[in-house]
């Protein structure tokens, strides 16, 4: 049902904007929820959970069992020189040590001594081990801890994207809170202006007033006229720029229509929106932020490559032992003196390349180590700044809305004299120019005070839940 409402709000990408009386308000929360649910930076991020999801399923299949066959056969004139059929089934398992089972059938004239298995054919089952690289710790080890590593990191990095687009849309909105506010402001003015003219034009008819104040009347007017039009024109430049964020779920982009109008009291929700509402420096740990657990994460991974590229400097030494049995299905046809068996032994002299591959695994893990801390330091510094700043606006926009209320009361009271014969034209001008300059302040100034509790949400890179 919502979704069938925004397409009553909002309108297709060719849609230009209409003039209707009727006005629709799009408030800050569900402007949010469909950033969040169908821009497709958005959709892009949640991709980076099953990227995550597939690479794991991959690294798993590095411990799926394995069956292999080969079959080879030779006739030539008439004679068969040899027919080799050896199947295996190996299962791997977390400690590079290997099970496996086999089945040998060969036969032929010129069959080769060794390949000699009774008419039934032979099986085996036996064990493979290496007892020095790669028992506690292997590729196949270090690929699946990584993956598992890069499936929480994916979770971390969708946090981050969510939270800029979220947080680039948000500061969209201000703008267009700023520019719509603005233009409401001069479309008041314009009335005053336009209700003075009147007035005035009615009082020289009379003989009340001289006829040159209907002059200074209309560049009122006509300077509010032009004030206004010059807002329309930045408040259709903004809305087009807050449609850049708006997508249905087809994924087609969509425009505002000029009857929709933003929510005039998105001061109290912006921080329950958010979810900025009671954090404090304080509150913040560096567990809990998704670019300094995107760091941690690497940590962990280039951990894992350092344990790897140590455990290649050790010498390559494999074990294998198989029972040989012409009847599996009979258990005591197993014994230890029947049996293939086989140790192999392999070390590189020198160890240069693994020594380097140590060396500058050990300098990516010391590097990440850093930024890390540094990312630390200059994320809460960062955060800290942000909430002084808060204060401090705070207090700034209680003052320029006094400041505005003041200029108000001023314009109020030169307009009550000027009824009386006691004050002049020029002078509520300069009154009310001074009014429209303080109110344009107070307007910039809320704006700003929003884009920095934006900020502090972006700085935080919270992925907020309520939207």
């Amino acid at each position: 049902m919502r979704t069938y409402i925004m397409y009553f709000m909002l309108f297709g990408t060719t849609l230009l904007f209409s003039q209707q009386t009727n006005s629709e308000t799009l408030n800050f929360k569900e402007y949010l929820g469909y950033v969040k649910k169908y821009h497709p930076i958005a959709k892009q991020a949640e991709l980076n959970i099953a990227i995550g999801q597939a690479n794991l399923t991959k690294s798993r299949g590095g411990f799926d069992p394995k069956v292999d066959v080969a079959y080879k056969k030779k006739s030539f004139k008439g004679k068969e020189y040899y027919d080799l059929l050896q199947s295996t089934f190996k299962i791997p398992t977390w400690y590079g040590i290997e099970l496996k089972a086999a089945y040998e059938e060969n036969e032929g004239l010129f069959l080769n001594p060794q390949n000699t298995v009774p008419k039934e054919g032979l099986f085996k089952a036996g064990i493979s081990i290496p007892i020095a690289q790669g028992l506690l710790i292997n590729d196949r080890m270090a690929t699946l801890r990584k993956a598992k590593i890069f499936k929480e990191q994916t979770k971390a990095s969708r946090d981050l994207l969510i939270n800029q687009i979220l947080y680039d849309a948000s500061l969209a909105y201000f703008d267009w809170v700023k520019v719509y506010n603005e233009k409401e402001m001069y479309s008041q003015f314009l009335a005053n202006a336009k209700t003075r003219f009147e007035g005035i034009k009615k009082s020289v008819l009379i003989g009340d007033k001289a006829s040159i104040d209907t002059v200074e009347a209309k560049i009122v007017f006509q300077n509010r006229t032009l004030s206004l039009e010059q807002s329309k024109i930045k408040l259709m430049k903004q809305s087009l720029i807050l449609s850049n964020f708006l997508w249905l779920e087809n994924n087609t982009p969509i425009e505002l229509q000029s009857n929709v109008i933003p929510d005039h009291i998105v001061e109290e929700d912006i921080d329950i929106v958010l979810e900025i509402q009671g954090k404090s420096i304080d509150s913040f740990t560096t567990k809990n932020h998704p670019k300094l657990r995107t760091l941690m994460y690497k940590i962990k991974g280039l951990e894992v490559d350092r344990k790897l590229k140590a455990n290649k400097l050790l010498p390559k030494i494999n074990l294998e032992y198989n029972f040989l049995t012409e009847t599996p299905e009979t258990y005591s046809s197993f014994n230890t003196t029947d049996y293939i068996g086989s140790i192999g032994f392999k070390f590189p002299l020198f160890l240069r390349k693994e020594r380097g591959d140590l060396k500058l695994a050990k300098y990516k893990l010391q590097d990440a180590k850093l930024a890390l801390k540094t990312n630390e330091v200059t994320i809460k510094n960062k955060i800290q700044s942000i909430y002084i700043e808060l204060e401090s606006l705070k207090r700034q926009n209680e003052l320029v809305t006094s400041i505005a209320g003041n200029y108000e009361a001023l314009l109020a009271a030169e307009e009550r004299k000027f009824s009386l014969g006691e004050s002049s034209l020029f002078l509520i001008n300069s009154r009310e120019k001074k009014l429209i300059d303080a109110k344009l302040k107070a307007i910039k100034m809320k704006n700003t005070f929003f884009t920095i509790k934006a900020k502090l949400f972006n700085s935080l890179a919270l992925n907020p839940e309520n939207i």
